[in-house]
């Protein structure tokens, strides 16, 4: 899809709060409501916007601990691969999970109540699938978190 300025100042916004009324974003970008709307709908439908959200705060629904955990694995096979990312990807206490290139094979990060949540995380983890070597880097801060995209 192409984008033009408008349409990135749409995305934007909807960065910021997507919960805004198609008028105020309109306002916000210098277009009426219906010409915004269709522009909204248009990205929607080309899968610039995958979904909206609330962002919810996860110390206040008890998961304040943030874990990076570094993947290497001695099996490479797509058979292997498959089986691991259905079981990490069904786990709900993994936030991200990626393929790496590198020293590590995956990267996940991890939210989980207290270290004991990790802990029973963990073994689950490891009880799944074979893997080489796993390691656990615990947030002590978080300094910066955002969802939006640093739109061009």
């Amino acid at each position: 899809m192409r984008m033009d300025a408008i349409d990135r100042k749409i995305l934007a916004v909807l960065q910021e709060d997507a919960a805004l009324s198609v008028a105020e974003i309109g306002s916000r970008v210098g277009l009426s409501s219906t010409p915004c709307w269709k522009r909204i709908q248009k990205l929607e439908s080309e899968g610039v916007i995958q979904r909206r959200v609330a962002i919810v705060d996860q110390d206040k629904v008890g998961l304040g601990v943030t874990v990076f955990v570094s993947v290497e694995t001695g099996d490479h096979s797509g058979d292997w691969l498959k089986k691991f990312a259905a079981v990490i990807g069904a786990m709900p206490e993994v936030q991200e999970f990626y393929r790496m290139a590198g020293d590590v094979d995956y990267m996940l990060r991890v939210v989980v109540p207290d270290i004991a949540g990790y802990d029973a995380f963990y073994k689950r983890m490891i009880e799944a699938v074979p893997l080489k070597n796993v390691t656990s880097r615990f947030a002590m801060e978080k300094i910066k978190s955002t969802t939006a995209l640093p739109i061009p």
